[in-house]
């Protein structure tokens, strides 16, 4: 038997119906028909979700939001309730996502939708499941988030009229999801509250099963009865053992291949896979393999890191294809123009044997960092499985191709060669371009950033100090590089230690909004308030103090105006003096001991000046003050920080003030003036965002040029 608990898997589970919905806009619809249909409870759990999106498209009266969606089926059914679990993420980070999604998905929708951020996880890593149970009786699992610039058609049309999001068109957008009943159903269910345990505290309790079948009516099940194994990726943290039972799968499958892999995916990074595909490619009579990838990553930061780590995998399969086994290919079709079709699918497919889908790139993270989530299949000699996983095969290829399934199922029965039914087919106005070898040297491959960008497991510090290859006898001055390094390193573990106990200790009551808001109630009528707000901002980054809460405390207590100096001054004043402090520290054991490859990093990331800075502000790398550090031991100027850290802080900082000090005025004094002040606040705050966000994406495309 293929499947073993506990090791490439962790159950499995029958379902009696299964079924296979490729891109958004099928998914989409199924979940909004399942919601309509759900009686007891609907858990939704993603990487991102949006209150704003639309699940029904084409029509004016289907222009419903997906928050005020699920606000009104819990209205409309007393006993519903409604658990949504998003992975948390930083303030500035807020640029690329909904600004408040405890406001839109908690505080405005019914009192039986209940929303949490999700942060139960090693620092640097994020909770990357996509899952919708609907009443323990049907689950959705996969690659689609409920979120912005998911939603499109199998057609991947360049202008399709429905494909935008506040406004907004997007590029064409490639992904799937699985659905399943039955008991495969029931422990995605268990697995949802698990999380949900671990992310909040609370326990839920199981649903009573009962005949009531959620299934949406338009969706024809693909497979059934059939076994599904649930696998899983979870990090060590918190006293939780290591999961890697997606990662074991791949290797186990890919071992076992005979005839043909097909993998869509949008990363190609895990060094583990990597070397498992190799190891077929230079077999005599190994396995076909067809990589159907993104053309390129999205954004210069990503492309560098990322990008860069797949360029580099993919060099070695070339090296080990020395019997013309190998194809990697992205989808293309006429009229895009500058657009491509972005691959987010994370699919593997071997022989007509072994399928599986879910939440899980091909990347480090994802076997080992991030929490994931697949469904696989077997066949197991089972012809029925083994028809519907090489129908999904064909469905995947006849879409990419632009052509019908019974036509490639045809030409592979005619070829008996995964890659030379593509030859063939590879014709129309649809195609599977192939991936052409880059050759530049990126600044991801220069530092074998796998360790740092795209890890395995959780790093500590005393591996992250040996990777950089630090030689401590070197003597500087009266002060060895051996004492400034672990002086250096002292400070980056006293600053994590600070960040863990402001939240799990009893420091953690400090943290209380009202506590903050009354000090600073009491600072605010002190003539020297100004210089004591800069002076709390400056000794509350040195002790890893949250930087949101002073920034919502003092929007509430100084109003939008002076708030916002004050903010993002005092934010400015902290940021600095931890610059320094890792300039003083850090920057000789960089520049002497850490070697040429961390030197070239840390140039080209200089290159780029403020708006490296401004682009780490906004992603959720690490804390503020540790980011500070960090920046000061390398070669970005004090000047490019100062302006990196405002461009990139300013725009969220600005909403918060606007935001927080006009619903702090509607409640105080709730008059139409305050209301309306409220309102234009709300309104200045959307439009800083959506005009920083352009105007950063802007500059990062003009550095790219």
């Amino acid at each position: 038997m293929f499947f073993r608990q506990g090791e490439n898997c962790k159950q499995l589970a029958t379902a009696n119906r299964a079924a296979f919905l490729v891109d958004g806009a099928d998914y989409f619809a199924a979940v909004a028909d399942a919601c309509t249909a759900a009686r007891k409870v609907v858990y939704i759990v993603g990487w991102d979700i949006d209150s704003r999106i639309r699940l029904r498209r084409g029509l004016e009266r289907e222009a419903e939001t997906f928050g005020a969606f699920i606000d009104r089926i819990a209205g409309e059914k007393p006993g519903l309730q409604i658990y949504i679990l998003e992975w948390d993420f930083a303030m500035i980070y807020s640029l690329e996502r909904e600004l408040w999604p405890l406001l839109s998905l908690g505080w405005k929708t019914h009192e039986r939708v209940h929303f949490s951020l999700d942060d139960e996880h090693p620092p640097g890593a994020s909770h990357h499941q996509k899952i919708v149970v609907v009443d323990d009786r049907i689950a959705f699992v996969g690659g689609i988030d409920l979120a912005i610039c998911r939603w499109d058609t199998t057609e991947h049309a360049p202008d399709h009229p429905d494909r935008a999001d506040n406004h907004s068109a997007y590029a064409p957008f490639h992904d799937m999801q699985m659905l399943v009943d039955g008991d495969a159903a029931t422990a995605l269910a268990g697995l949802v509250r698990e999380r949900w345990e671990r992310a909040t505290g609370d326990r839920l309790e199981p649903v009573e099963i009962s005949d009531h079948d959620p299934w949406p009516e338009n969706i024809v099940p693909d497979l059934g009865p059939v076994e599904v194994a649930l696998l899983r990726t979870r990090p060590r943290h918190d006293g939780e053992a290591e999961v890697r039972e997606i990662e074991r799968f791949y290797l186990d499958a890919i071992e076992q291949a005979r005839s043909s892999i097909y993998i869509e995916n949008q990363y190609l990074t895990s060094h583990v896979i990597g070397t498992a595909l190799e190891n077929v490619l230079l077999k005599e009579d190994g396995p076909e393999l067809l990589l159907v990838l993104p053309k390129q990553c999205s954004g210069w930061l990503e492309q560098e890191t990322m990008g860069a780590l797949r360029q580099r995998l993919l060099g070695r399969l070339r090296e080990a294809d020395v019997h013309g086994r190998l194809r990697a290919c992205y989808p293309d079709r006429e009229g895009l123009g500058d657009d491509v079709i972005n691959v987010h699918s994370k699919i593997l497919i071997v022989d007509d044997a072994l399928l599986t889908i879910g939440s899980a790139n091909l990347s480090n993270r994802s076997m080992g960092f991030d929490t994931e989530c697949n469904l696989a299949l077997s066949a197991e000699g089972d012809k029925s499985v083994a028809q519907g996983i090489a129908g999904l095969r064909n469905r995947l290829l006849a879409e990419h191709l632009g052509t019908g399934p019974e036509q490639v199922a045809e030409r592979l029965a005619e070829t008996g060669s995964l890659l030379a039914t593509v030859d063939a087919l590879c014709t129309g106005r649809r195609r599977l371009k192939e991936l052409r070898p880059v050759t530049h040297e990126a600044l991801a491959v220069s530092l074998s950033a796998d360790r740092i960008v795209d890890p395995e497991r959780p790093i500590s510090l005393e591996e992250l100090l040996d990777y950089l290859d630090i030689d401590y006898g070197e003597q500087t001055g009266k002060m060895s590089i051996r004492k400034k390094a672990w002086r250096f390193a002292g400070v980056i573990a006293a600053a994590g230690l600070l960040a863990i106990l402001w939240r799990w200790s009893p420091l953690s009551a400090w943290l209380n909004l009202n506590t903050l808001l009354a000090a600073a109630t009491t600072v605010r009528e002190s003539p020297l308030a100004v210089p004591i707000v800069l002076a709390i901002y400056l000794a509350g980054s040195c002790v890893m103090f949250p930087v949101t809460l002073m920034i919502l405390a003092t929007a509430l207590s100084f109003g939008p105006y002076l708030g916002f100096f004050l903010a993002l001054g005092g934010s400015l004043l902290g940021g600095v003096a931890s610059y320094l402090l890792g300039r003083w520290l850090g920057r000789d054991v960089v520049r002497k001991l850490a070697g040429e490859k961390v030197n070239r990093l840390s140039r080209k990331l200089a290159r780029r000046g403020w708006l490296a800075i401004a682009v780490v502000r906004v992603v959720p790398i690490a804390p503020y003050t540790i980011v500070n550090l960090v920046a000061g031991a390398s070669h970005i100027s004090t000047r490019s920080f100062l302006i990196g850290t405002a461009v990139g802080m300013g725009p969220g900082i600005l909403a918060i003030m606007l935001f927080e000090g006009g619903l702090e005025r509607a409640i105080r004094d709730p008059g139409w003036g305050s209301l309306t002040i409220a309102a234009l606040a709300i309104v200045c705050a959307v439009l800083v965002l959506i005009f920083g966000r352009r105007w950063l994406t802007r500059q990062d495309q003009n550095h790219d040029r």
